[in-house]
């Protein structure tokens, strides 16, 4: 039997990490982000690539796709959850303060100390990383659509792809 290979795709925060650790749990897959190597005798599920016109062409001819999903998230529901995104410094763990809020606003709740926003987090740099995915990924999408594609809905429901 062949072996299931898989590509999810769509800009930061989308939920493909979310969407793909479902996917790899249920179906048993391997998953690997676009700095994993990859082997010929293991299943497996890429998040986040390609992203450009020749990762696609030579993932093609490397390998043989069995599927694409691209996650239809609209890009304002994007902007909306890394915007909520904040962190403690020394840990990195993630805070969103719609869907996963401190206790205590503005502090983690582990070690107490104050929460920031990443740069690349905030609103106008969100915009400007969204638009330099638009621009990069675009040149792919007829490449994209003409493998074997599954899409998810689209979706506004914070439920439909957080934990």
């Amino acid at each position: 039997a062949r072996l299931l290979r898989a590509v999810i795709m769509r800009a930061l925060g989308s939920g493909k990490g979310t969407v793909s650790s479902r996917i790899t749990q249920h179906f048993e897959l391997k998953h690997l982000s676009s700095g994993d190597l990859l082997r010929d005798n293991m299943l497996w599920l890429f998040d986040g690539f390609p992203r450009t016109l020749p990762q696609a062409e030579a993932l093609d001819k490397a390998y043989q796709i069995d599927t694409v999903i691209n996650l239809n998230v609209p890009f304002e529901v994007i902007k909306q959850r890394l915007t909520a995104r904040w962190i403690p410094p020394a840990s990195g763990r993630v805070y969103n303060m719609e869907f996963d809020p401190p206790q205590t606003v503005g502090i983690d709740d582990v070690t107490g100390e104050p929460l920031i926003q990443r740069e690349d987090d905030r609103p106008q740099t969100v915009i400007k990383r969204l638009k330099a995915y638009e621009a990069q990924t675009k040149p792919i999408w007829p490449q994209v659509y003409s493998f074997l594609q599954t899409k998810v809905p689209q979706t506004n429901q914070k439920a439909s792809v957080t934990p």
